[in-house]
């Protein structure tokens, strides 16, 4: 008779942690001055920022010429990085929701920082289909507002206008979601303050919160309704902005298996950005014993399932436009791969999914510094991906006398450079005042997942007695 052994399973929370000690490791970045890397950090992230504001002021006063986009490339880098910003903002609300109702309790050092970016990158991504409107101050007719121009929505048939809907809601249930986990944890700021006007600050945010057993109680209630709200949104959001493309006629675009496929690439790049987050945040904070290695394999393991999926949904492209017949669908790929823009496309398929194969390998998945390059590598593939769908599917349509080339200009660069100062300022921000990890979470935690030197040794002998069952040696 032989028994299989279970495996320990590795500790989330790594030091034999204390709830002071909890307390006081990730709250006390918020206390005092910062460090010289987060300055550092933060006055390039403004640098950024007031660049893209010239360049927003810029464009607002000159108008839409000032950009790359001509009569056939009507869509092109300001629509590629609204699709890219809204799919980094999907691994927030995955993590924080479904992970929540799946009772994953790995996702307690990462969903805070994680949720913090969804509503950064959801900020940044809808300047884009503002300013694409061209006429900023007519943006008021996307608003629901009984009006005296007829129809409430000039255009309700237009997908843009869907993105309004999905997008607005994905933001504000965001929003609600992060917000009330934060609440806990800005009690616990107040309650630490020393200077009276941070005990002010943080008890106007902690809307009274004492603690007791009723609040708890409510907390949590809320907390798993939206979570329930909040899941159907992570597959509706980017399903309904592929349809700003599935529900046309262009050859490339029109194709079923967009919503997925959007899907499986918004959670793949979210979840690379995260990574590329979390690896500086606790480089930079300290945090090292609790956004463990174990997070980190956790979270590449997502990765590479999801750059699966997005590699098997390139081959069914493929499949689909040379099974179609379409002389149109099929010259709208041998383009991709074969055309101009070519550098693109093989840098997608690089980059999104032969790099996330290498985390195959236990030592590559579980290493600092390769999961940090790959997960910049990621989100350089989903901006190609992005390029690809958009650019290389417009510049030569039916008509090759309209075929003309696409290159962004000053104006644009510059405007996507001000989203990642407005991100990463943000972020930074939110890091210095607030608890990038969420401190009653790991709490609740830490007894069952965390380490426990004494806890370890029994279970280790447990394991040891039942190798020996029958006298049994188990390997």
């Amino acid at each position: 008779m032989s028994f299989k052994e279970s495996a320990l399973r590795e500790p989330l929370i790594e030091g034999n942690k204390t709830y002071k000690d909890v307390t006081e490791d990730i709250c006390g970045p918020t206390d005092g001055a910062p460090g010289k890397e987060w300055w550092i950090l933060f006055v390039i992230s403004v640098a950024l920022l007031m660049y893209g504001a010239f360049c927003v002021t810029w464009f607002v006063y000159f108008g839409i010429g000032t950009w790359g986009s001509n009569k056939t490339v009507g869509w092109a880098w300001d629509i590629t990085n609204f699709v890219w910003w809204i799919g980094i903002g999907h691994a927030g609300t995955l993590i924080s929701a479904i992970l929540l109702l799946f009772r994953q309790k790995w996702r307690t050092g990462v969903n805070r920082a994680a949720e913090a970016m969804t509503i950064f990158a959801v900020m940044c991504a809808g300047m884009f289909p503002v300013l694409h409107m061209g006429r900023v101050w007519m943006g008021f007719f996307i608003l629901p507002y009984p009006n005296t121009r007829g129809p409430l929505w000039p255009n309700f048939v237009s997908p843009l206008l869907w993105d309004v809907f999905a997008i607005s809601t994905y933001f504000s249930v965001s929003l609600m979601f992060w917000y009330t986990g934060l609440i806990p944890d800005i009690a616990t700021l107040r309650d630490r303050a020393k200077s009276a006007f941070r005990k002010k600050f943080y008890g106007v945010l902690s809307f009274g919160w004492t603690g007791s057993a009723k609040h708890w109680q409510r907390h949590e209630a809320l907390s798993l309704v939206l979570a329930g709200l909040s899941t159907p949104l992570v597959l509706s959001v980017h399903t309904i902005v592929s349809f700003d493309f599935a529900t046309s006629v262009i050859p490339g675009w029109h194709t079923t298996i967009f919503p997925p496929y959007f899907v499986a690439g918004a959670i793949f790049s979210g979840f690379a950005m995260v990574l590329t987050l979390m690896i500086m945040t606790r480089r930079i904070l300290h945090l090292e014993e609790y956004i463990t290695m174990s997070h980190i394999d956790s979270m590449n393991r997502v990765i590479t399932l999801t750059g699966s999926i997005v590699g098997v949904a390139y081959l069914t492209e493929l499949f689909t436009a040379w099974y179609s017949g379409s002389l149109y669908e099929q010259y709208a790929f041998a383009n991709r791969a074969l055309g101009p823009y070519w550098w693109s496309y093989w840098g997608m398929m690089f980059c999104n999914v032969v790099s996330p194969q290498l985390f195959w390998s236990g030592k590559i998945r579980r290493s600092i510094f390769w999961t940090f390059f790959l997960s910049v590598v990621v989100n350089i593939g989903m901006w190609f991906e992005r390029f690809v769908i958009i650019v290389t599917s417009l510049h030569r349509d039916y008509l090759p006398s309209s075929w003309t080339m696409y290159s962004p200009t000053w104006v644009e660069v510059g405007f996507y450079l001000g989203t990642f100062g407005l991100f990463f300022t943000l972020y930074l921000l939110f890091a210095k005042f607030f608890p990038v990890i969420a401190v009653a979470e790991i709490k609740s935690v830490l007894k069952t997942a965390g380490e426990n030197p004494a806890r370890t040794a029994e279970l280790k002998a447990i394991q040891e007695k039942a190798n020996q069952v029958d006298g049994v040696a188990v390997a």
